[in-house]
């Protein structure tokens, strides 16, 4: 990579406990090995390890999203651009788009869509057919629905997966002997990512006199509601809450299982990290899912909304860690072979060339 590389500007939202996150940082993170030029723009990055954001282009632009400052801001910001024009605006999150369309018309500069999840019933997509070249989905599913619900045409949606790490190192065994197995969820705690029905499955693991930890990794809205139903259901001292952190790599690790108790799901991203850990999964039935894991192959799908079906499902791999480990390995072979980091950023780096040429 040469400074007369192509810049692409990842205009990303604040950095949280999200796939959208870690999306950005590993693209900006692997498209110099792809011959582009990288800066990541966004309004918070306090999130990131301090380590990270020293090898990393990230500018933070506060108040960037803000009804009042924001108009200030985003002339800076535009100031600022011009002195190194992008030769492509690659914009992470919905969210993001009425501001990366703006300054795609004052920059004259393409720009490529992320859509990582579904909208919201009554929102619309506002994709400018005059700066908007294509749109990015994560799964299959995601591209359907945007199909079904927009005029976009066919051809502007491609699909690329996220993709994640592969550890170097063999991942711990999971469900060994003289070890208190761990059941673990994560990501950000929302009334969509079903964590109630995962608290209700780890009261019934209990009342089956199994023994079983479960952890809850992840912040949000909903945290001091399932903090409570802990409590309601008399498993507060079996269950661990670690708030607030981007990395849960350690999270996951401690993990025998991983669960995923989503009522709608993109992808998925916390999931493929668990399964690149060597965590097999129990995962709601849902959406872009079913395009990673195969039913009794790479994991193990249940019906959303049914504490009842997980709780059975915790309750097969415990007695079953044989199952268990050959589950794991199963879906760390899936993410090695379709959900690297490599290959999405490849993917991604011949879309671009594809736009650019």
């Amino acid at each position: 990579m040469t400074s007369t590389s192509p810049l692409i500007l990842l205009l990303a939202d604040a950095f949280s406990l999200r796939g959208t996150s870690s999306y950005t940082l590993r693209l900006g993170e692997q498209l110099p090995q792809h011959e582009f030029r990288t800066q990541i723009v966004c309004p918070c990055a306090r999130m990131v390890k301090l380590d990270r954001r020293d090898e990393l282009p990230i500018q933070e632009y506060p108040h960037l999203l803000t009804p009042l400052w924001g108009q200030m801001v985003r002339r800076w910001l535009l100031a600022d651009v011009r002195e190194d024009p992008p030769a492509l605006i690659h914009i992470q999150s919905r969210r993001m788009l009425p501001l990366g369309t703006w300054l795609a018309k004052r920059l004259r500069c393409s720009f490529v869509l992320t859509v990582h999840d579904f909208l919201q019933p009554r929102e619309r997509l506002p994709f400018s057919p005059t700066w908007g070249r294509r749109i990015i989905t994560v799964s299959d599913a995601v591209q359907a629905e945007l199909l079904q619900r927009t005029k976009l045409r066919p051809d502007l949606i491609s699909v690329i997966p996220s993709g994640v790490d592969l550890p170097s190192e063999p991942p711990r065994p999971v469900l060994e002997p003289n070890r208190t197995p761990v059941i673990g969820t994560a990501g950000p705690l929302e009334a969509v990512k079903g964590f109630p029905y995962f608290l209700g499955a780890a009261q019934r693991v209990a009342a089956a006199n199994v023994p079983a930890e479960f952890l809850v990794a992840g912040a949000g809205p909903e945290e001091a509601n399932l903090r409570r139903l802990a409590r309601e259901l008399e498993i507060a001292d079996r269950v661990t809450f670690v708030p607030n952190v981007l990395d849960l790599t350690s999270s996951l690790t401690a993990m025998d299982i991983f669960c995923l108790p989503s009522l709608r799901q993109g992808l998925g991203t916390l999931m493929l990290e668990a399964m690149s850990l060597g965590r097999p999964v129990i995962a709601s039935n849902v959406d872009g899912v079913d395009s990673v894991v195969a039913d009794n192959e790479t994991g193990l799908l249940v019906p959303p909304s049914n504490s009842e079906a997980l709780s059975q499902r915790m309750l097969e791999l415990l007695r079953d860690p044989f199952r268990a480990r050959r589950l794991a390995e199963a879906a760390r072979e899936r993410v090695r072979r379709d959900f690297s980091v490599a290959r999405m950023a490849q993917q991604t780096a011949d879309l671009y060339r594809s736009v650019l040429g």
